[in-house]
């Protein structure tokens, strides 16, 4: 029996059908989707000149410590607008936005006077108070940061007195609600009469090196209190002299200053637009602010240098990515994420257009695991990219959140927000501290990060198959409960809408 020839055709058409749905249902990575050429070209770039070393050094020495809102910070805004323009991106431009208010640091001194008596090293916490002009001298006691309701409760005991935040027995809560409550308490022993709070992030010790590690105490945050850092090597004496039942007094003098806001930064923007669907937009940030013991270079010039690496990469491939793909440098992060809050309110008419950000924020490592934000439904997408990435580094993937970088915002506008996490063990000793400078970086490592930060940018902006729309606002709820990030976003008041509620808005922002 014959087939004519019309079913023929038919039957060869849809079998030919049925084979492209079933490669286009696949997740393909770039030898399959058609974007490995390009990612050739600038992984040569990246890898055989790249400047992000040049650019970090720069930024190091040039312009140094840039804290939100002081002359400094603004000199790193101007220095990251001219660097984009060197490189050849389009549109450059700062959007500005506005803080609640803007801090200075002054001196911070202490001597221990009983029952010893020798100098202590210290460093005032950001946007923290000060102490009379010529000091105080007190008592020390301490106050049980894992049981902080009862410290609260009882808080009248700490009138007149120095207090020494330390974590003892089991903690009632996660860290992070540790953390936010941690206001509560400072505003609480204020009130009470205690004259200083030493506890630097809410009593865990630094890592010694006779460092101090500065930072701020919440989201947007300030505190009347002066609240210090000790070196793990003096409060460890303070601690061992309380434990053994001897009376300790210091003699505390820390001098800083508010400044009345609204205070104006901005956050630097430059693009590679898309030749098909410019309208469609993935942000490749890292913030540009650092602290001021010193030179900011692992946190987070090593990101922000990265940022501009991977820029320079692509625009020297000549490859051209079918979407925008937009690099930020965000400033206001060591004060709450607030620049790219900023960013996601200013530009929340085309969030919808969003395919979401790619931030690399821990530290002078290599890069070691994708972590894409919640979104566990673009695992089987990255999972072939990361493939084709495995003759330059092995790469974990995983779907965590990381909600103390500026990932955060697009997590919570339903976007991925990808962080790179990285392999930084020293990052402990430089993290907001007076080591965190040039030397700690290693020119191979930077240009391999600004590298993968480079094909990632592309890849994601390049596929045929759009990565990723914003989900709902109860989708994303759902999402931070099952990741155990709600109540915390919550409790920061990042996320203020109810269970269900819409995407929050904050007040610190334009």
């Amino acid at each position: 029996m014959k087939i004519p020839a019309l079913r023929i055709v038919l039957m060869v058409t849809l079998s030919a059908t049925c084979l492209q749905s079933k490669l286009a249902a696949k997740p393909q990575g770039p030898e399959q989707d058609g974007t490995l050429p390009a990612l050739v070209k600038i992984a040569g770039e990246g890898t055989m000149d790249s400047h992000a070393f040049d650019y970090l050094t720069e930024l190091s020495d040039e312009v140094g410590a840039r804290v939100t809102g002081s002359p400094s910070g603004q000199k790193a805004i101007d220095w990251g607008i001219a660097k984009m323009k060197a490189i050849g991106l389009q549109n450059v431009h700062a959007e500005k936005w506005s803080m609640w208010k803007g801090w200075t640091r002054g001196k911070a001194e202490a001597e221990l006077l009983s029952p010893i008596r020798h100098p202590l090293s210290i460093d005032a916490m950001g946007w923290t108070g000060s102490t009379p002009a010529n000091g105080v001298e007190a008592e020390v006691v301490t106050a049980n940061l894992f049981d902080l309701d009862e410290e609260i409760r009882s808080v009248n005991k700490f009138r007149g007195r120095i207090v020494l935040m330390m974590p003892k027995g089991r903690p009632k809560k996660g860290f992070d609600l540790i953390f936010a409550q941690f206001g509560d308490f400072l505003r609480a022993a204020h009130q009470a009469g205690a004259v200083a709070v030493i506890g630097g992030q809410g009593g865990f010790k630094a890592e010694g090196m006779h460092l101090t590690h500065t930072g701020i105490l919440g989201f947007a945050a300030d505190f009347a209190i002066p609240v210090v850092d000790m070196t793990r090597e003096d409060q460890g004496q303070l601690e061992r002299f309380l434990d053994a039942g001897k009376t300790v007094r210091v003699r505390i003098n820390v001098q800083n200053t508010f400044t009345n806001g609204p205070v104006e930064s901005a956050n630097v923007v430059g693009e590679i637009p898309g030749r098909e669907h410019p309208e469609e937009i993935f942000v490749v940030g890292a913030h540009l602010d650092s602290w001021d013991l010193s030179q900011g270079a692992t946190d987070n010039g090593f990101g922000s240098c990265s940022v501009l690496g991977a820029a320079d990469a692509i625009v020297k491939s000549g490859a051209r990515p079918r979407r925008t793909i937009r690099f930020v440098l965000f400033t206001g992060e060591e004060q709450g994420l607030l620049g790219s809050l900023a960013y996601v309110k200013q530009h929340e008419n085309e969030m919808k257009n969003h395919l979401g950000d790619v931030v690399l924020d821990l530290g002078q490592g290599p890069i070691k695991e994708f972590q894409l934000g919640g979104r566990s439904d673009l695992v089987p997408a990255f999972e072939p990219f990361l493939q084709s990435l495995a003759d330059i580094r092995e790469i974990q993937l995983t779907d965590k959140i990381e909600i103390g970088t500026d990932t955060l915002p697009f997590t919570i506008a339903g976007l991925p927000g990808i962080n790179l996490d990285q392999d930084s063990p020293d990052y402990k000793y430089t993290n907001h501290s007076a080591a965190d400078a040039l030397e700690a970086v290693k020119p191979d490592v930077l240009a391999q990060d600004a590298t993968i930060v480079a094909l990632t940018a592309f890849w994601v902006a390049d596929r045929p198959q759009r990565l990723a729309s914003p989900w709902p606002p109860e989708r994303t709820a759902k999402m931070l409960r099952e990741k155990g990030e709600y109540d915390t976003l919550k409790a920061f008041g990042l996320w203020s809408f109810g269970d269900l509620g819409a995407e929050p808005s904050p007040s610190t922002t334009n």
